[in-house]
C-alpha cells in the first residue's frame, strides 16, 4: 500500500476517494527511560530509547491507517499528517496519531 504525505502519487491518478483514516498509538515512558534521557540531556548526545519508542509508536499508528484504508477498499493513503502529543498528568504518555485520505489507485 502507498502511503505518502503528498495528495497525488504521481502516475498513478486517484480513482475513488473513500473517506479519512486515523491511527494512534499512545506509549508510557517508564522511569529507567527517563533517567536514561535526562542523562543523556545533560551530558549531550542523542536519546536512542526514546527514538526507537518513537519509531515503533509511528509504524504502529500508521499500520493502524492502512488497516482502516484496507477496510474501506483502499489500496493508498495520501495527505497523510502524523502528530506528536504529550499526555497525562507529568507528560508521562506519549501520542502518536497519524491522518490521511484512503484512495484507489
Amino acid at each position: 500500500m502507498i502511503v505518502t504525505t503528498t495528495t497525488v502519487v504521481e502516475g498513478h491518478p486517484v480513482k475513488d476517494y473513500l473517506g479519512v483514516v486515523t491511527g494512534e498509538v499512545i506509549v508510557g515512558a517508564n522511569l529507567f527511560r527517563d533517567v536514561m534521557a535526562s542523562i543523556t540531556d545533560i551530558v549531550g548526545g542523542r536519546s536512542g530509547k526514546y527514538e526507537q519508542v518513537l519509531a515503533r509508536a509511528r509504524k504502529e499508528a500508521i499500520a493502524e491507517m492502512q488497516r482502516e484504508a484496507e477496510a474501506l477498499g483502499g489500496n493508498a493513503v495520501v495527505g497523510v499528517d502524523i502528530d506528536y502529543e504529550v499526555l497525562g498528568q507529568n507528560g508521562s504518555m506519549l501520542m502518536v496519531s497519524v491522518s490521511g485520505t484512503a484512495v484507489t489507485l
